[in-house]
């Protein structure tokens, strides 16, 4: 597959320790530890964004998983719109770093029907609800712990253990990028959603 990529900084990580739990504190540790750059529990990813030539995408990717409140969502769903997914776990400093920004460009697309869903790759839905609620994250994140079936539909363009990894999907439900770590700059996942809206169907 012909892609571009360019090298951002910077550097993000992933791989937290799976099993923490939220604080509740005002104070986020994990995020501040990432921030710092102390590379503590985690192992640094390479920052790259990637954008797939719509010639050049594939096949549209075929999913179906249930959410923390018990309901299914399928890519039939999402069909005919712009879908941001986000691969998170609650104990992983660069998705709790990155919340924010997610959660503010799902309001800003919402009226242009941008959908955002996460995906949960570790979590009980207790500690996922509580990661949600800590952040003010309203979108729908599917638990996939125990099946990985979300992951697996998407693994050609996620490659395994890579947390956090943000994908646009197009209106197709081809992948028409991917951010391979912590979103780096809120601007940057904005200009790759809006792009993708502006592609002709």
């Amino acid at each position: 597959m012909n892609r571009r990529s360019r090298l951002l900084l910077p550097a993000v990580g992933f791989l937290a320790a799976a099993g923490l739990l939220l604080t509740g504190c005002t104070t986020d540790k994990l995020a501040e530890q990432y921030r710092s750059g102390s590379g503590q529990n985690y192992i640094a990813g390479d920052g790259s964004v990637s954008e797939f030539a719509a010639d050049n995408r594939g096949a549209p990717v075929t999913f179906s998983g249930v959410t923390g409140d018990g309901d299914t969502v399928t890519s039939k769903q999402y069909a005919g719109k712009v879908l941001i997914v986000n691969f998170w776990y609650a104990g992983c400093p660069p998705c709790r770093l990155e919340a924010p920004d997610l959660q503010a460009l799902s309001q800003k697309y919402a009226a242009d029907g941008v959908e955002f869903l996460g995906v949960n790759l570790y979590d009980s839905e207790q500690t996922a609800a509580s990661f949600e609620k800590e952040k003010g994250v309203t979108y729908p994140s599917v638990l996939d712990r125990d099946t990985g079936s979300v992951l697996l539909a998407f693994s050609r363009s996620v490659p395994p253990k890579a947390t956090p990894t943000t994908l646009v999907v197009d209106k197709k439900g081809r992948v028409a990028a991917r951010i391979l770590g912590a979103v780096p700059e809120r601007g940057i996942l904005d200009t790759l959603i809006s792009d993708t809206l502006a592609e002709k169907d």
